[in-house]
């Protein structure tokens, strides 16, 4: 197999919850249509999904929309059940959906931790679960899970001076969790041919107050917050066959941040 080869995702079947989101979503479920992959991108707005399936495949992507809510087990048993009835597999599963909830530490509440915890840990217990034996049947697969820096060192509180942005807390909970348990994933089913890997990426420039934005870049070796393209390679690396011996990593796509 040639090294290009290895790259192509031509023939497989991939699922991003989260997948038309304006951040890191579109920018997965992009890559992995340009690598050649059949793409269902899947969230809460199956309106989004629909429109943003239809806006790529006119671009010549194989790419289709569905629905679910990762906060509701039953909505991702039935995002199973379509998912396998539509193509009888599942190739490549990327998590890259979150329960998003504001505020800082002094504002939030119980239930905005329970929230978080039905969708990002509860919710990507269940969807993993859900299509792992799938994956174990068909003796091949790719987890990839999207978590951040911010699962990986702590927040600078110095980036947000000046602006009325707040990091809130459970989000550094909940993506340091997701790294341990993609490893977990990686050392129980790698004998059965699934691969399980983590994408840990910067901070994705989205119009943020110039205060934080200057902040940022000073901060970063790289000079520049992530953009839409960044982490495209990675994505399509860990999905591939060409990161075949890969498995159980946190990949950092950030600009060096976490080098410091």
């Amino acid at each position: 197999m040639g090294i290009l080869q290895g790259f192509s995702l031509a023939g497989r079947i991939a699922l991003v919850t989260g997948g038309s989101g304006p951040l890191f979503g579109s920018s997965i479920s992009e890559a992995l249509a340009e690598a050649g992959a059949t793409v269902v991108v899947a969230s809460r707005s199956l309106d989004r999904n629909l429109n943003f399936a239809k806006e790529l495949r006119g671009r010549g992507y194989d790419v289709l929309g569905m629905a679910v809510d990762i906060t509701e087990p039953e909505s991702i048993h039935r995002l199973h059940e379509q998912v396998l009835t539509t193509f009888g597999r599942l190739d490549v599963l990327v998590n890259s959906a979150v329960a998003r909830v504001g505020g800082g530490l002094e504002t939030q509440t119980v239930n905005d931790w329970i929230h978080s915890a039905r969708g990002d840990m509860v919710g990507l217990f269940v969807i993993c679960k859900s299509f792992l034996g799938d994956m174990v049947h068909q003796g091949k697969g790719s987890i990839i899970n999207i978590s951040s820096i911010y699962g990986v060192v702590a927040n600078d509180p110095t980036l947000y001076l000046g602006t009325s942005m707040l990091q809130p807390p459970h989000y550094n909970f909940v993506k340091a969790g997701m790294v341990n348990f993609t490893r977990y994933l990686a050392n129980y089913y790698g004998r059965q041919g699934v691969r399980a890997n983590c994408i840990s990426p910067g901070g994705y420039f989205d119009n943020q107050p110039e205060p934080f934005v200057e902040k940022y870049r000073e901060r970063v070796p790289l000079g520049r917050m992530l953009g839409h393209e960044d982490i495209k390679g990675a994505i399509v690396f860990l999905a591939s066959d060409a990161s075949e011996y890969v498995t159980g990593i946190n990949l950092m796509v950030d600009g060096g941040w976490t080098s410091l």
